[in-house]
């Protein structure tokens, strides 16, 4: 039987003030996204649905695309548009 990954996101931004937290410790199964991650928050929380189309990857200090598939002890960052400039 396959273990379950866990993962640490890093949370910025709205997805910070929602969580009420900069860092949560997390399980998924195998062959999850980081997409899927984004989609587990919404899940949550489900006003964060409008950061959906906006919201950029990171994965251990890399931008990543929504498919990438996550490995056990990565560090994934939901990165949501910053106002300001």
């Amino acid at each position: 039987m396959e273990t379950q990954l866990k993962i640490s996101l890093k949370l910025f931004a709205v997805y910070q003030e929602t969580f009420g937290s900069a860092e949560l410790n997390l399980k998924f199964p195998p062959q999850t996204s980081v997409g899927e991650v984004l989609e587990w928050a919404i899940a949550q929380h489900p006003q964060l649905a409008k950061w959906r189309d906006i919201t950029r990857f990171g994965v251990n200090l890399q931008f990543v695309e929504a498919d990438t598939l996550l490995a056990d002890g990565d560090e994934v960052v939901l990165i949501p548009p910053v106002s300001g400039g």
